[in-house]
């Protein structure tokens, strides 16, 4: 399948990763007025918990920007392609439910969602579908670059 051989893939989910870390840079140094939000967790635990995932998407874009660009061919297949499988997994797990709970809300079977209270706010409504939105399109896009480099790489 041609759709699946270029590098286009690596670069919208590069696109997608370096968001994903000036994002939670932002909430790391800006983390508002509770940032723990009522949980059981610390503040320390919760940059603790963010500075783990600025990492993991950091060490992930420079991966799939080494499948796109012509320095990363001297890198070994077993390198680049596990993480590319983890993270794609990861996002998977995140964005597809996300996507069904989109579906829940927008078609009113239950409007907070999967565990949310059905009298949430419009602001929250919308913050809701966006970042699920969202991860799903991380999930997406990081799959296509994972499957691209993948056929790519492969030896004939």
């Amino acid at each position: 399948m041609p759709a699946f051989r270029g590098p286009r893939w690596a670069y919208g989910a590069l696109a997608w990763l370096i968001f994903f870390v000036v994002s939670h840079v932002l909430l790391v140094f800006f983390p508002g007025d509770d940032p723990t939000g009522d949980g059981p967790w610390s503040t320390r635990a919760y940059v603790i918990f963010n500075v783990v995932l600025i990492s993991m998407s950091a060490v992930g874009a420079a991966v799939v920007l080494a499948t796109a660009r012509p320095w990363g061919r001297h890198l070994p297949r077993w390198l680049l392609l596990p993480p590319l499988l983890c993270g794609s997994i990861l996002l998977v797990i995140r964005g597809v439910p996300g996507m069904a709970e989109n579906l829940l809300m927008v078609t009113g079977v239950r409007r907070g969602g999967f565990v949310g209270a059905e009298d949430i706010s419009t602001g929250e409504f919308w913050a809701g579908l966006g970042i699920n939105t969202y991860f799903f399109a991380g999930a997406v896009l990081l799959m296509g670059a994972t499957v691209s480099y993948g056929r790519r790489s492969a030896t004939p």
